[in-house]
Formats: structure tokens, sequence, C-alpha cells
């Protein structure tokens, strides 16, 4: 038995993604050098994937610009952290410069215990 009792609910990382609450992209992460599953909280992509999107960009584009800032990040990391925090730069209104919108990455296990997965979130998202 757990130490805290039966388990009455789980919600799962595949449930999440299925429900919208996660967006997974983990296809463009194994492009951009990432070896593991990587999703995005429906806030994060709310800002890679706006509605309107501003002119002359597209979510691909801005994903990429999130998954190689990330990357830097964690280079940057001490060894064995599982939180980064980082701050990559969009364009949120068109004619706007770019602002910087601070963000977290957690690496972690992902619903089977074991492999690693990475979510990006937004401060105040777990």
């Amino acid at each position: 038995m757990a130490p805290f009792g039966e388990l009455i609910h789980s919600y799962s990382r595949a449930q999440a993604i299925e429900d919208g609450v996660l967006v997974d992209l983990s296809a463009l992460s194994r492009e951009a050098g990432f070896n593991m599953p990587l999703a995005v909280t429906s806030g994060v992509w709310a800002i890679i994937a706006p509605e309107p999107m501003p002119s002359c960009q597209d979510w691909r584009g801005r994903a990429w610009d999130l998954l190689t800032i990330l990357n830097l990040a964690i280079r940057r990391a001490a060894p064995g952290a599982d939180r980064v925090d980082f701050a990559p730069l969009f364009v949120l209104k068109t004619g706007r410069p770019p602002e910087p919108v601070p963000m977290w990455a957690h690496c972690g296990p992902g619903d089977d215990g074991a492999a690693p997965v990475i979510t990006i979130m937004l401060p105040g998202e777990d």
C-alpha cells in the first residue's frame, strides 16, 4: 500500500496530451537535439502559436527558438539539475519588439516512472 493510502485518481502525461493540457513537441525537439520526449503546457503553446500569429512568423520557428534557448539553459545548468529557468524572446504583438517570456523546464520520470521526459512551463504552472 502507498505511504499515503490508496490512490484515488491519477492523471497521466498521455492523458494531459490527449486533453490538450500539454502539447507534444517530441518530433520537433528531436530535430533540435533532444533525446527524450518533450511537451509544453497549453500556456506555453499559446505563446508559441498565438491567434493571430504575429506577421512573418510561424509556430515552428517560434518553437525552434524556444528549444534553442532551452538547450543553452540546460548546458549552463548545474550537473544533475532537474529544473532550468530561462526566458526566450518572443514578439507578442505585431509591430512591437521581442520581449523576454520567463519559463521553466523540468526533467523527470514519465508515465512509466523510469524514462525521462521534459516539460516546459510558465511560472506558476506545475
